[in-house]
């Protein structure tokens, strides 16, 4: 089992499970509290499933067995910042406080994933780029194009495209010496895939911001950084945001500038050019 705690995997897999699965893991997501009291037949009759399809739930999870899960589940059955809360529009002010609660589980979960060796590596990867790349797709380029700012005001080349091809032409022009980081919720982009692999193939690093470690894209990056997600879109099991890839992206800056304190002035200098189109 990797370092991630049980209800950050569950929801990092469960676009990918099976109907079985997705039954056991939303009656454990309902209330991890009072799932970790279930015995095996009540959390399989609770779910509508067999007992044998907990165990194989569990062993899709990496876990050992139920024993494994309900000792991952006594370790965050107490952490509220691990649940998701439901928004109900009937209750405005609740629903607020649930989206704000989300969004701080986005966050914290978030960072306490991420490896402090691993982001030493990445840190040092991107400020010795000659050509810092950043893609995405869809609703996540907007997280790219904030990137993308924020890099560049601090002496970091940072280029992006919201056109695939466009964005395909400038991995073409990177050399062996220039980053490529690609953000993706799912990690599952076909087209991003094919970009990391032309990207490779030049000799250029990779790195990825997913929210699943066993997603094809985490997979094929020297790189990983994972996000934790909590925000359910309707009532389906898709989960997105935007909160927890910006945090990671934030979050690097924020270190990049702490490294180099002399980076603060090149974002004073940005500033003071773009400060005469203001009222």
């Amino acid at each position: 089992m990797s370092s991630e705690n049980v209800i950050d995997m569950i929801y990092s897999n469960l676009s990918a499970m099976t109907q079985t699965d997705k039954k056991i893991a939303q009656s454990i997501l309902k209330n991890p509290g009072d799932a970790v009291n279930y015995t095996i037949s009540e959390l399989a009759s609770k779910s509508s499933v067999s007992e044998a399809s907990v165990s194989r739930f569990c062993k899709n999870l990496q876990l050992t067995g139920f024993h494994q899960l309900k000792i991952e589940l006594a370790k965050v059955s107490d952490d509220e910042s691990s649940y998701y809360k439901v928004v109900n529009i009937d209750n405005i002010q609740q629903a607020i406080t649930n989206i704000k609660d989300n969004k701080n589980s986005e966050i914290s979960n978030t960072l306490a994933s991420i490896d402090t060796s691993t982001i030493k590596k990445v840190m040092k990867l991107i400020e010795s780029s000659r050509i810092f790349q950043i893609a995405a797709e869809g609703n996540t380029f907007p997280v790219v194009e904030d990137a993308s700012y924020r890099f560049n005001q601090i002496g970091i080349l940072t280029i992006c495209s919201e056109s695939w091809e466009t964005s395909i032409g400038q991995t073409l022009n990177l050399a062996s010496d220039d980053v490529l980081m690609v953000i993706s919720n799912s990690g599952e982009s076909k087209r991003l895939l094919k970009q990391i692999r032309i990207a490779k193939k030049k000799g250029i690093k990779v790195i990825a911001i997913t929210n699943r470690n066993d997603s094809p894209i985490a997979l094929e990056a020297e790189y990983h950084l994972r996000t934790a997600v909590r925000q359910k879109v309707l009532q389906s099991e898709y989960y997105f945001s935007r909160v927890a890839a910006m945090t990671v992206v934030e979050t690097i800056f924020l270190l990049l500038i702490a490294k180099d304190r002399k980076r603060l002035s090149r974002i004073t200098e940005h500033e003071a050019i773009i400060s005469d189109t203001k009222i």
